[in-house]
């Protein structure tokens, strides 16, 4: 039954409640995801950021210019690799 005063009916009223109220879910399902992906994402940059800090301390001097540990650790593998040879060499089978 369609009225000519532009009211709406009892059925459509109720059809236009049920809409809105399904759209307003689907926004808020939208929201939450995106919301996720932003958390999902702020999470990266921290976690590669705390990478990228903890790389650098390795590998960077100290501001008193001191050799850092990433460069000792290599020295000290070239060392134990130059020593490894030598002893081969002189110890090794003739």
């Amino acid at each position: 039954m369609v009225q000519t005063d532009g009211a709406l009916t009892e059925e459509e009223r109720a059809e236009l409640e049920q809409l809105r109220a399904e759209k307003a879910a689907r926004e808020d399902a939208e929201r939450a995801r995106r919301e996720r992906a932003e958390l999902e994402r702020l999470r990266a940059e921290r976690a590669a950021r705390a990478e990228e800090e903890r790389a650098r301390s390795l590998m960077e001097p100290g501001d008193d210019l001191s050799m850092p540990v990433g460069q000792k650790i290599v020295l000290a593998g070239v060392a134990i690799a130059v020593l490894l040879a030598v002893a081969i060499v002189f110890f090794g089978p003739k």
